[in-house]
C-alpha cells in the first residue's frame, strides 16, 4: 500500500502545472514571425493595389479636365470652336450696335444712300444692323421709295389749295423732299438695332438663326431639328451668362438644366435619324459629342 501511494505522488509531481508548459519551446520560436510580420507577397499586392488606385485617380482627373463643358459644349482651352462656328458667326456682334451719330454724316461702317439727291434731297445714313426684321426689300421701300412718294403726296395736297397757274410744283417738291430726307434719317435711327432692347436683339438673333439653319430648300423651317438645336443653344448660352453673374438664381438654374436636356434629346433623335446631319450640326453649333451624349450632369 505504501508503494502505491508513493507511485501516485511521484506521477502527480511530474505533471505540468500550467498550460504554457504543454507548448514546446521550439514551436513558440517558429510561429511568432508569421503572426506579426507582413509577408513579401502580401506587401507586394498591397503596393500594387495602391499604385493602381492612384493611377485610376489620375486618369479620372485627366478625363474630367478634358471633358467638354456640359452647358457650353466646348473643351477647356478650345473656345475657338465656338467663336468660329456658324452659329456664333450669324449672331449680332457688339460692333453692329454702334449708333448712328446725331449729325447723320457719312460714317465708316454705315451705308449712305444717295438716291434722294437726284430729286433734290440729301444723303440718308443707314444703321449697320436693322431691327424689326427689316431686310433689303423693306429697306429700299422705306428709304428710297417712301420719301419720294411722301414728298409727291405733300406737293399734290398743296397744289390743290392754289390755282394751277400760280403754284410752283417744282419748288414745293424740292422743299418736301428735303423734309422727307430729314424724316428718313430719323426713321433710320428708330429702326437701328442699337436702340433695340434685349428682346429686340433676341428677335434678330432668332431670325438669323432660322434663316441660316433652314436648309433643304424650305425657308423659315422652324420644325427642323438643326433649327431647334441652334435656337436652344443661344438660349442656353444667354442663360449661362446670366447665371455666372447671379449664382443664387435657383429658378433659372433649373430652367438651364431643362434646356440642356431638351437640346440633347433633339440631337440624339437627329443622330438616330441621320448620322451625317448630326455630325454636321454639331460642328456648326460648336458642340462636342460628349456634351450631348451619355449622362449629363448640370
Amino acid at each position: 500500500m505504501s508503494y502505491n501511494l508513493l507511485r501516485t505522488c511521484f506521477v502527480q509531481g511530474t505533471r505540468p502545472t500550467t498550460s504554457t508548459a504543454r507548448i514546446p519551446v521550439a514551436a513558440s520560436l517558429h510561429t511568432t514571425a508569421p503572426a506579426h510580420a507582413e509577408s513579401a507577397r502580401r506587401r507586394q499586392a498591397r503596393l500594387t493595389r495602391q499604385a493602381n488606385l492612384e493611377k485610376r485617380v489620375k486618369i479620372e482627373e485627366r478625363a474630367a479636365a478634358e471633358r467638354p463643358h456640359v452647358v457650353l459644349g466646348t473643351r477647356p482651352g478650345d473656345e475657338a470652336k465656338w467663336t468660329q462656328c456658324d452659329l456664333a458667326r450669324v449672331l449680332v456682334k457688339p460692333e453692329e450696335l454702334a449708333p448712328i451719330p446725331l449729325d447723320a454724316a457719312p460714317v465708316e461702317g454705315h451705308e449712305v444712300l444717295h438716291t434722294l439727291e437726284s430729286v433734290g434731297g440729301g444723303p440718308v445714313t443707314l444703321p449697320k444692323t436693322f431691327a424689326y426684321g427689316i431686310t433689303e426689300p423693306e429697306k429700299r421701300l422705306l428709304f428710297e421709295h417712301l420719301p419720294v412718294g411722301n414728298a409727291e403726296t405733300r406737293s399734290r395736297v398743296e397744289h390743290a389749295k392754289y390755282p394751277m397757274d400760280t403754284f410752283d410744283f417744282a419748288g414745293a417738291m424740292k422743299r418736301n423732299i428735303s423734309t422727307s430726307v430729314v424724316q428718313a434719317n430719323m426713321l433710320a435711327r428708330i429702326v437701328d438695332l442699337s436702340n433695340a432692347n434685349k428682346g429686340g436683339i433676341m428677335y434678330e438673333n432668332r431670325r438669323r438663326v432660322i434663316k441660316e439653319f433652314s436648309d433643304g430648300g424650305k425657308e423659315n423651317d422652324t420644325g427642323r431639328p438643326e433649327v431647334q438645336a441652334a435656337l436652344l443653344t443661344i438660349q442656353i448660352r444667354n442663360l449661362w451668362e446670366h447665371l455666372t453673374k447671379f449664382k443664387r438664381d435657383v429658378g433659372n438654374r433649373r430652367s438651364l438644366r431643362k434646356l440642356v436636356h431638351k437640346r440633347a434629346k433633339i440631337l440624339r433623335y437627329l443622330k438616330s435619324y441621320d448620322r451625317d446631319r448630326y455630325d454636321r450640326v454639331l460642328e456648326r453649333l460648336g458642340l462636342e459629342p460628349e456634351s450631348v451624349e451619355g449622362e449629363l450632369v448640370v
